[in-house]
């Protein structure tokens, strides 16, 4: 599906196939004039354009790589299973481990700074502030990050809500309310909606990533999700 979104963006098109058949001198490797390219680039990709460009015939290949092999066995011919987009939930969930690997860095950054705001207070500052709301901080933080990234996918399609930042707050605020529920002697009655808030927006945000990586969004639909 990355190859759908990358199409979708433009930075899959037939301009970049001409320049990178151009620029590999592939006239001057192979005698045939076919190019294979991925079923979902058809997005982006114009086979006119190409096949005027560069003089090669673009041919759909399958949705999945592993299927290439069989695909050029069968003499340039797709089975069915090959023109399927499915989203099982092990689908959905292969990408957790990327999206919370690129958290990392600006999550610690932001924590730290919400910290230090937590620790404002009468006195100016106050580090026993810091570090008891800094708790509270984090465990929202925490929250809003498994919920944006973990929850979200797994159970897409049985969040409420067409939109992903819409599935993304329902999933936070379950979320943001469990957390202040589990610390309801420790929460007040203003830091318990922020805590939410906090939750509900990450895990909203995040949840806006899925948009590239998923068989039943659009370019416009994405374009107008994230204005």
């Amino acid at each position: 599906v990355n190859i759908w979104c990358a199409a979708g963006k433009k930075t899959f098109s037939a301009h970049e196939v001409i320049r990178r058949v151009e620029l590999s001198g592939l006239k001057n490797i192979v005698t045939h004039r076919k190019l294979v390219l991925p079923q979902l680039s058809a997005a982006g990709v114009s086979a006119r354009e190409v096949k005027q460009g560069c003089g090669f015939q673009v041919v759909w290949g399958p949705i999945r790589a592993h299927d290439l092999r069989k695909f050029i066995a069968l003499g340039m011919r797709a089975e069915p299973g090959m023109r399927q987009v499915s989203f099982r939930t092990w689908e959905r969930t292969v990408l957790v481990p990327v999206e919370i690997s690129h958290l990392l860095k600006p999550a610690l950054l932001i924590l730290l700074g919400l910290v230090v705001i937590s620790g404002i207070g009468p006195g100016v500052f106050s580090f026993g502030l810091a570090w008891s709301r800094g708790v509270l901080v984090a465990l929202a933080l925490l929250a809003g990050i498994f919920c944006g990234t973990i929850i979200t996918p797994v159970l897409l399609p049985w969040l409420p809500g067409v939109a992903f930042s819409q599935k993304g707050a329902v999933a936070g605020l379950i979320g943001g309310l469990a957390v202040v529920a589990g610390l309801w002697d420790r929460v007040g009655a203003m830091e318990g909606p922020a805590l939410v808030l906090i939750t509900a927006t990450l895990s909203s945000y995040l949840a806006m990533n899925f948009t590239g990586a998923t068989p039943f969004t659009s370019p416009s639909g994405v374009e107008k999700e994230m204005r």
